[in-house]
């Protein structure tokens, strides 16, 4: 009896494996596919949206990164820090500065995704453009990984995160916040 229970992890490894091989072949970019061998009559590739469609598209991601970003940093460095989670003695401190971290980190890459996405949309483009020097200078997560961020720090990336809330709002994308899970947060 004491084999079965080496056996049955072996069996359940095996699966993982053949599920996470599976999954990532059929996910991965193949190279040769045979829509691409076909030319089209120009001799030009054709593409996969029209102008019209990608900035549609480009207002969807940029109001979805930029509505990430917007609820990671109320919910966990905002909310947090206005009830006093991150003073030193304070119950959970350190779970709360890890977790504002994290959240400062996947709102400055969310973020960074939003100004991208903007520039595929003229509109959206001219309104965060001035924007991007305030995202790029932030080194939020950074402080509060250590416990060092203060008023100013939490406050310049609220406005940041307004700013560009506003911004999205005046290209007609508005932006509300949506809360990442906290396994999103991590990566």
């Amino acid at each position: 009896m004491p084999t079965s229970v080496p056996l049955r992890r072996l069996l359940v490894a095996l699966l993982l494996s053949c599920t996470v091989l599976v999954s990532a072949t059929a996910c991965g970019s193949g190279g040769d596919s045979g829509a691409s061998s076909s030319a089209s009559p120009t001799g030009t590739s054709p593409t996969g949206t029209s102008s019209a469609e990608a900035q549609k598209f480009a207002k969807t991601r940029f109001v979805t990164n930029a509505g990430l970003a917007a609820g990671a940093t109320y919910q966990w460095i905002v909310k947090p820090y206005r009830a006093g989670r991150f003073k030193k003695g304070a119950d959970g401190r350190t779970f709360a500065l890890v977790k504002a971290g994290l959240a400062g980190g996947f709102a400055y890459n969310r973020l960074k995704a939003a100004s991208d996405n903007a520039k595929g949309d003229p509109l959206l483009s001219k309104a965060v453009a001035p924007l991007t020097a305030g995202i790029a200078s932030q080194g939020l997560a950074t402080k509060l990984r250590k416990g060092d961020a203060g008023e100013g720090d939490i406050g310049a990336f609220e406005n940041v995160i307004n700013n560009v809330k506003d911004a999205g709002k005046s290209a007609g994308a508005e932006v509300k916040d949506k809360v990442p899970s906290t396994a999103q947060l991590g990566g």
